[in-house]
């Protein structure tokens, strides 16, 4: 079940499903009596930041339809939507492509990263396999769909302009 393999900090207990981006600087200790398997993105957050988000997946309330898919936004800086950072979980029906005209236009300017959380996502011959971590530098323009069975991912796009090196000026966005 669920609650069989949960997360703990501190004294508050997170079961399976849960998106916790903790602030910069901050300290905690995680530990699991059960065992748990957790995904750990370090240092994705700008200095600046100081809110804890905590956001249960789980919960049908944090999931809306946008277009024609089920989107749970996770977080959303606060720039321009030509540089700013959005991370959610999207589910894609079998044969959807990933990128719309809006996320390709984020993924063009600032990059993307996506893990694989259920179901697979087919680009050209390669599949990517639940658990499967796919980075695109900015610029990076090409076709991923859902496989057979579709695909839950996590996706995070707009950060990767801020990765020094990255070239962003002469690039035309739809």
């Amino acid at each position: 079940s669920r609650r069989q393999r949960q997360m703990c900090i501190r004294d508050r207990h997170y079961p399976a499903g849960w998106y916790l981006r903790n602030p910069p600087e901050s300290s905690h200790t995680p530990f699991s009596d059960e065992g748990a398997v957790i995904f750990v993105k370090l240092r994705q957050m700008s200095s600046s930041e100081d809110r804890h988000v905590a956001i249960d997946t789980y919960d049908s309330a944090n999931w809306q339809r946008v277009v024609d898919r089920d989107v749970c936004p996770l977080y959303s800086s606060e720039s321009s939507i030509n540089n700013s950072e959005q991370v959610s979980l999207q589910r894609l029906q079998v044969d959807e492509v990933l990128f719309t005209d809006d996320l390709l236009a984020q993924t063009l300017v600032g990059g993307a990263e996506l893990l694989v959380v259920k179901g697979s996502l087919i680009e050209g011959d390669q599949t990517y396999l639940k658990d499967s971590w796919i980075r695109m530098p900015v610029g990076t323009l090409t076709t991923i769909k859902a496989g057979a069975t579709g695909a839950t991912i996590y996706i995070k796009t707009g950060h990767l302009a801020q990765i020094i090196g990255a070239d962003v000026e002469g690039l035309d966005v739809l």
